[in-house]
């Protein structure tokens, strides 16, 4: 079973910042993965925020750029979000995401997911 495992959410003021971390179990081969961050705020749907290929080319959702920084550290199998400015709006569930797509088929997985409060 391949577990994604996100920490370093909370409650954080307007302004603030906060470092997502999403450790991968090592029953895959993580280099070879794209890692992506996604968000889903009560009533809304999930969506990307942020996400890196292997080869450690990043993209970002319109209303992050600038704010947030996706990074990853293949020899510690883990992702990384770094969220400055924070805005409420920003409060949401935020999920971490791996995904590989070979010839022989796709391999998707997601973590439980890490509350992230932006709130004075």
């Amino acid at each position: 079973q391949v577990q994604l495992v996100e920490s370093g959410g909370g409650l954080v003021q307007p302004g603030g910042s906060l470092r997502l971390s999403c450790a991968a179990s090592t029953r895959i081969i993580f280099n070879r993965y794209i890692m992506g961050w996604y968000r889903q705020a009560p009533g809304k749907q999930r969506e990307l925020v942020a996400g890196i290929t292997d080869g450690g080319r990043t993209n970002y959702a319109d209303y992050v750029k600038g704010r947030f920084t996706i990074s990853r550290d293949n020899a510690e199998n883990t992702v990384y979000l770094q969220m400055n400015s924070l805005k409420p709006e920003d409060t949401a569930v935020y999920f971490c995401n791996a995904m590989l797509a070979t010839t022989s088929g796709n391999y998707n997985y997601w973590g439980q997911g890490t509350q992230v409060t932006v709130s004075s």
